[in-house]
């Protein structure tokens, strides 16, 4: 008698989210190839970037599920009210930075209305971008998580109907040996506003994945082993944080988020949000991020520990 196949249960439903869609023509098409490849499942498009029109057209023509990486601290406003007299931006006209922003509202000097109104703006163009609202939306560079910013954030998101954002809390971030003491007090501080930002979310009825990867596999630092020790304490965190295993035989199951930046090497001065391209982006690492995530032997072991890509709106 047939018997059919009986498929394991699912461990973890993981989004993983290449970063930055829009910066440059090469990180535009590295994405696609990513994609293509079945390295990533879902992208994050910066709106006031160099090809973010050609990174809409190309998720709109790949059917890539897409989101909005709301950015507050490179490049060049999108509300044209804040180009050339506010709060958030130099004398050149240019968002203040990643150090320079936050020092900015340490100083108390930013206006909370000015980051409302540039959120806003940055939704209805992604919306003009992408015929539609974005599933999810983050902050680049984590500055959604910010003290003052967060309560903003939330309430554009919850005011819009954006369901899913990102709490950037990493399992496995403080015992991770191959940090620099410079990036893991960057990513401590990172961690502390996240974790101050849940109770802000939880009261907008924002949601998000279980667990959060990503922090300690950038760059040079992605390899199989590091994807792999990222994906174990994922399911040692448990669902919702929890360590503890549902009774019975099956296991719970995980959601969880990636943050990637895969991508060929920017060509200098074609690419960023106005001021041209960064160094990560001109470096190396991006496409080291992109053989590494298309790498069948990443792919396999996925399949090994029932891992299922899928993008926010299949959570």
């Amino acid at each position: 008698m047939f018997r059919p196949a009986i498929m394991p249960q699912l461990r973890v439903m993981l989004v993983v989210t290449g970063d930055d869609f829009g910066y440059c023509p090469r990180r535009n098409q590295g994405i696609v190839d990513c994609f293509q490849a079945g390295g990533i499942s879902n992208v994050s498009l910066l709106v006031n970037a160099f090809a973010a029109k050609e990174a809409a057209d190309l998720a709109k023509r790949h059917s890539i599920p897409i989101g909005l990486h709301a950015n507050l601290s490179e490049g060049i406003p999108v509300c044209q009210s804040l180009q050339h007299a506010s709060t958030l931006i130099n004398q050149h006209g240019f968002f203040l930075g990643k150090i320079g922003f936050r020092q900015a509202l340490e100083r108390g000097q930013l206006s909370m209305k000015q980051v409302e109104l540039e959120l806003r703006a940055q939704v209805r163009l992604f919306t003009e971008l992408t015929g539609h609202l974005p599933h999810h939306m983050d902050g680049h560079q984590h500055v959604h998580v910010l003290p003052e910013v967060r309560e903003v954030f939330a309430q554009v998101l919850s005011d819009l109907r954006i369901p899913y954002t990102r709490v950037p809390v990493e399992p496995g971030l403080h015992s991770c040996p191959w940090l620099p003491a410079h990036l893991k007090r960057f990513y401590t501080q990172v961690e502390k506003d996240a974790l101050d930002s849940i109770p802000v979310f939880k009261r907008y009825g924002i949601r998000w994945p279980d667990v959060y990867l990503g922090l300690t596999t950038m760059g040079q630092n992605m390899s199989i082993p590091s994807l792999q020790r990222a994906l174990s304490h994922a399911l040692a965190a448990g669902p919702s944080g929890s360590s503890s295993s549902a009774s019975g035989s099956h296991e719970p199951m995980v959601t969880a988020e990636l943050m990637v930046h895969p991508g060929y090497p920017s060509h200098p001065h074609k690419g960023g949000c106005g001021e041209g391209p960064d160094d990560f982006s001109q470096s190396a690492d991006r496409q080291h991020e992109l053989n590494v995530l298309r790498d069948p032997s990443l792919l396999a072991l996925y399949s090994r520990q029932r891992v299922q890509l899928c993008a926010f709106k299949d959570l």
